[in-house]
């Protein structure tokens, strides 16, 4: 089966696209690979291709998320404790803040909290009829826990959206990540919860932070297999892993049926990545999109919260990825041999000094993926990967592990 065998999603739709220029305020510092430049230079290539021009896309402002609403999945000494670290400069290690992994700077709160607003809007816009879609790609801040900062994470802004919805109405929400990372935050915030569904395909723990994300974590009493963990050997590339994502997120999302999908797309799946094993290619993560994209539709009334998420080879990889997802969510696809323009190739030169990326596509227009539906194979380790998942969730939902797509 190829990529282009599945339903193409809708052409032009409505989409919100949460932008802040102070969102690049999120910065750990010199030196730490999650540099505030990769959205940036995301924003500018957007604009570039005129994406923010399109009648039907909006770039619209939003408030940072306010003390109740962070309360909502975090702990009240840990939102004191995060205010009091941007303020003062002074770490909380206990809480997970001035460590390697989340130094402490100024306005920590402020700039943290503006991501979380982003996303909460986001989620108000497709559950109140504002979009269709809404994208933040300042956004997936997945790691983060209710009382400790974690992997780059301070505020959980994705939890933070699926907690409003949860709060406004909807009765099921479900969430996949796509990032190299498992999704811990968002999974243990939710872990008890049968409302949501979070669906993790990730690099094994048994190689890469944060050591969980084993298909044996289903979720706790009253939601087994709401919590769906595919974690892949390293060295899995574009096919293996479109192939373990066909084999478990579509019949999964059938089951559940979702009024809204909400989505974190981390780029560090990427060959370049400096941070991780995974080895797809731009084109691989362009198809998954798309596949998500068409999902949203078919099982969630187009309701998708679209967030960005990790990546680290911040010129090569993320800001061509994630205008992919901008296009993609707003039904514009970007052909993937489209030049990249050459203002934009200057702005990338003068910001970083670096030579841009010349094209949007690593060089492969479309993805070949054998689907589960031609066979096991018990010698393939990602095969081994997958069958672990079905087994483990596959019965919770009436779906037979071996045959059911």
């Amino acid at each position: 089966m190829s990529s282009a065998a599945q339903p193409a999603p809708p052409a032009n739709c409505g989409l919100q696209v949460l932008w802040d220029d102070r969102l690049t305020g999120y910065d750990f510092g010199p030196g730490h690979p999650m540099n505030p430049v990769r959205v940036e230079l995301t924003i500018a290539l957007a604009r570039e291709y005129g994406l923010f021009d399109r009648p039907n896309v909006r770039v619209t402002a939003f408030e940072p998320a306010d003390d109740k609403l962070l309360a909502r999945v975090h702990e009240e000494s840990y939102i004191a404790a995060v205010r009091h670290a941007g303020a003062t400069g002074l770490p909380e290690p206990g809480r997970g803040i001035g460590t390697a992994d989340n130094p402490v700077f100024l306005g920590m709160h402020d700039a943290s909290a503006l991501i979380a607003g982003a996303s909460v809007a986001g989620a108000r816009a497709v559950w109140e009829g504002g979009a269709e879609h809404a994208v933040n790609v300042s956004g997936g801040l997945h790691h983060a826990m209710a009382g400790a900062a974690s992997g780059f994470c301070v505020y959980n802004d994705a939890a933070l959206a699926i907690a409003w919805l949860l709060d406004n109405g909807a009765e099921r929400v479900a969430y996949v990540d796509v990032d190299v990372h498992h999704g811990d935050g968002v999974q243990a915030l939710f872990y008890d919860d049968p409302r949501v569904m979070t669906v993790s395909l990730h690099e094994t723990p048994r190689t890469l932070f944060p050591g969980t994300g084993f298909p044996s974590e289903t979720g706790g009493s009253g939601a087994e297999g709401t919590a769906v963990n595919v974690a892949l050997p390293p060295g899995t590339g574009d096919a293996a892993w479109l192939r373990a994502f066909e084999a478990v997120v579509p019949p999964l999302l059938r089951a559940f049926a979702p009024q809204v999908l909400v989505t974190q797309h981390g780029a560090d799946v990427h060959a370049l990545d400096p941070l991780a094993h995974l080895i797809l290619t731009l084109d691989g993560q362009r198809t998954a999109y798309r596949r998500l994209h068409g999902l949203a539709h078919e099982v969630a009334g187009g309701r998708w919260l679209a967030t960005g998420g990790g990546g680290y080879e911040l010129v090569q990889v993320v800001p061509r990825a994630w205008t992919h997802l901008i296009a993609e969510a707003a039904g514009l696809p970007i052909a993937p041999e489209t030049p990249t323009p050459d203002p934009w190739r200057e702005f990338v030169r003068q910001r970083t000094d670096e030579v841009a990326p010349r094209r949007m596509t690593d060089g492969t227009t479309e993805v070949e993926v054998r689907t589960w539906e031609t066979g096991f194979d018990p010698a393939n380790p990602v095969d081994q990967a997958v069958l672990a998942t079905r087994r483990a969730v596959f019965p919770e939902h009436g779906l037979d592990p071996m045959t059911d797509l």
